[in-house]
């Protein structure tokens, strides 16, 4: 299993990664926190990403994703993080520690982590 943060998702959806990207996200099957459903859902709001999160093709793309939703020990883990992001990330972040599911993000704070498990 492998935790995909906000952009990677999304980059990942419209073919935007890097080949080593792409060959991490063929060997895995992903996983989202919960709070990248809110995050795509405000990005589609501003106009910064074209994702219809109401369309039929978005909810077929999530049947083959599991959701983790956020719970107690996420969001008590999001305050023991050992970086300072913005909220969402700290949750996705701790996701993947309370889980221990590799995290697959370029977000250079959280990659200075030394407890996120990364992929």
């Amino acid at each position: 299993m492998l935790n995909l943060d906000t952009h990677i998702l999304v980059d990942a959806l419209i073919g935007d990664v890097s080949r080593s990207e792409k060959r991490i996200l063929s060997q895995e099957k992903w996983c989202i926190s919960s709070i990248v459903l809110w995050e795509i859902a405000k990005l589609s709001q501003l106009g910064r990403v074209e994702i219809q999160v109401q369309s039929i093709e978005f909810a077929r793309i999530l049947s083959q994703i599991s959701i983790i939703p956020l719970d107690v020990n996420i969001c008590q883990q999001s305050t023991e993080l050992d970086f300072n992001s913005d909220p969402a990330d700290e949750l996705i972040a701790a996701t993947s520690v309370v889980y221990k599911i590799p995290l697959l993000t370029r977000d250079k704070k959280i990659l200075k982590s030394k407890i996120v498990p990364f992929a």
